[in-house]
């Protein structure tokens, strides 16, 4: 049992250990069926966070020859499989993380890369090998002298090409996984590869290595796409055992629509249960400059763009365009085509639109805003919670001054005068209500369609529910006399806190005017 070769089944050990533990085996029930097939080289690019080491750590447990894993399988799902025992524990594994070795040999990687396995191979061969050829060339050897195939596992297999800008470097590098996954050798020799990054593999000129990779991304991961992330049946049952409430965590942490699945952060939902409570978790391994590298490029239409998106919208987006490098990026498609291989965004494949996934990601939004050049909308953000205090504590007055300075900073931006401008414009002013509230714009109820409707989740306290309706050139007692006369408090029926009815009026001269009644 190695570090790098045959390891041990210690990492999916830990995994399995964990307070809380999902049953994601039955991929190594797809991976089954591509080993030693042309399929047998797949490539995982994910976000973070999304359980693609956890992945890499059971491959690791269920093929490699370094530990007897009978035991660690016994209950789960591929147990039950009748090719379970076929490939449990039959194989040679390498496995490497190649953002631990860059870390600290970006100038002598892959011979570090190589010397690190070697020693490996030292311990179990000792003099039996050559250790001056190449290092695939010992892969073979060591194939043909045991005549057993090898898994090849690399973790951040792209941090290089992320990273680096000698093309010496990347070159040399992609030769060597050229050597591991696509040389003649390794049709011998190569059972499965795998490999898990953030970016979909880059198409460089003149350069085949990884040609031969099938992938699966934030955009289309099917038929793996429920074993990266919590499915939200998954949620449901996690939510039950914790006494927490589903709905408050699928606002938070629900959005990820790939292939149809409803996906969430693992990382993100393990941790409110296990605290529970309810937070960004997601921020504190994220870096959000990446975010405003991107939303303040110069590009035609990507501020309106993102500008929908933050108060719910999508936008459609073409995703074709990208060429899988942070580096080059030539519009605004590209941009948000790489916020969402980040897991900023999601992506709606069937309408092809992207739109921000959910509260957590509209936190780091917000926090991107208030660090980046977009002060002016930074500004009007940090007042959202001064808003919903103030309207909660009927002052309505104040209401309509922030209101209207919020109306002020992002008209010039959404380019609307209308009611549906001050219906973007509240969305935007309420942003942060989203924590505490289900929000529902044109709720019918009644004689028609509440214009919005705030409706408290279990973490809210004492928050009241809230009715808004908006006029444009009236009044805001029109507007609370159509709230009564339309019987929109309807769409709170069995609701029993208490409600607040709120109306809001902006005429031709952006004057705001504001009432809030208690029903």
């Amino acid at each position: 049992m190695g570090t790098f070769f045959n390891p041990g089944n210690g990492s999916f050990t830990q995994d399995k250990n964990s307070e809380i533990y999902i049953d994601k085996t039955e991929l190594l029930k797809f991976l089954n069926k591509k080993l030693g097939t042309n399929g047998k080289c797949i490539t995982v690019s994910h976000a973070r966070r999304f359980g693609k080491s956890h992945a890499a750590g059971m491959i690791d447990a269920y093929y490699s020859l370094g530990s007897d894993s009978s035991k660690l399988f016994e209950n789960t799902k591929i147990a039950s499989d009748p090719d379970y025992e076929k490939y449990r524990n039959k194989y040679n594994v390498i496995h490497l993380d190649i953002s631990s070795v860059w870390d600290y040999h970006k100038e002598d990687l892959i011979e570090s890369i190589e010397e690190r396995v070697c020693e490996d191979f030292q311990k179990i061969y000792g003099d039996l090998l050559n250790y001056k050829r190449d290092f695939y060339l010992l892969i073979q050897d060591i194939y043909s002298l045991t005549g057993i195939p090898f898994v090849i596992i690399i973790d951040e297999w792209d941090c290089v090409i992320r990273n680096s800008h000698d093309q010496a470097l990347v070159h040399k590098y992609l030769q060597f996984l050229h050597s591991l996954f696509k040389s003649e050798e390794s049709k011998s020799f190569l059972a499965l590869g795998y490999i898990t990054g953030i970016l979909p593999i880059k198409k460089i000129k003149d350069e085949s290595a990884l040609n031969n990779f099938q992938e699966y991304t934030m955009l289309d991961s099917y038929p793996i796409t429920e074993y990266y992330g919590f499915t939200e049946k998954e949620v449901k049952d996690l939510c039950k055992d914790y006494s927490m409430d589903f709905e408050t965590v699928k606002a938070w942490y629900n959005g990820y629509l790939i292939d149809g699945e409803h996906m969430y952060n693992p990382n993100s939902v393990s941790q409110a249960l296990e605290r529970h409570k309810i937070d960004s978790y997601w921020r504190n391994t994220s870096a959000f400059d990446t975010i405003n590298t991107f939303i303040t490029m110069n590009y035609a239409g990507l501020k309106d763009d993102v500008m929908k998106m933050l108060t719910g919208g999508k936008v459609r987006i073409n995703t074709n365009t990208f060429q899988n490098d942070f580096s080059i990026i030539t519009s605004k498609d590209d941009a948000l085509t790489a916020l969402i291989h980040l897991g900023y965004l999601g992506y709606d494949a069937d309408r092809k639109k992207s739109f921000i996934p959910n509260y957590e990601v509209a936190t780091a939004f917000e926090l991107a805003l208030q660090t980046g050049s977009w002060k002016e909308i930074a500004e009007s953000i940090s007042k959202c919670d001064e808003l919903l205090d103030e309207t909660i504590d009927g002052n309505a007055e104040r209401v309509a001054e922030l209101i209207e300075l919020a109306h002020e900073t992002y008209t010039s931006i959404l380019k609307y005068n209308d009611e549906n401008a001050l219906s973007c414009v509240l969305t935007m002013a309420y942003f942060t209500a989203p924590a505490y509230y289900n929000v529902i714009r044109e709720m019918p109820s009644g004689k028609g369609f509440a214009d919005f409707v705030f409706l408290p989740r279990a973490n809210a306290g004492n928050r009241p529910a809230m009715i808004i309706e908006l006029k444009y050139n009236q009044s805001a007692e029109t507007a609370l006399k159509q709230i009564k006369e339309k019987r929109y408090q309807g769409a709170l029926s069995g609701y029993q806190g208490k409600i607040l009815l709120v109306g809001i009026n902006y005429d031709s001269e952006k004057h705001h005017t504001c009432m809030i009644e208690e029903l």
